[in-house]
């Protein structure tokens, strides 16, 4: 932040300011993202900020992201199954598409 500054020093003013940071001990943060996909960060460096009431993290490590498939239930595919009148593999293969029941009961009717 300022270069040259001992870091007790920056410690003091930064608490002066009434600003903490404290270090979470962790091994791994994942965010999930609202279209299924997540960014994994493993190993990982977290730092809590709070500043002014308001709690902020500082995240780095390396990150990696993944696609994650939607868990379908056999109780899924029997009740799309029945509603629609379609095949266990036209049934697997819209859900897996579209996630919701009664998106693919509506898609496959």
């Amino acid at each position: 932040m300022f270069p040259g500054m001992n870091p007790k020093k920056m410690q003091a003013v930064m608490k002066q300011m009434g600003i903490s940071q404290d270090e979470i001990d962790a091994s791994r943060v994942i965010i999930e993202k609202t279209d299924s996909t997540r960014i994994i960060i493993e190993p990982v460096s977290v730092t809590k900020i709070k500043m002014q009431g308001q709690e902020t993290f500082q995240i780095a490590g390396e990150i990696r992201e993944e696609t994650s498939a939607p868990e379908i239930s056999e109780e899924d595919i029997k009740t799309v199954m029945e509603k629609t009148n379609k095949s266990e593999e036209e049934v697997r293969e819209v859900l897996e598409r579209t996630g919701d029941l009664a998106e693919a009961i509506l898609e496959l009717s």
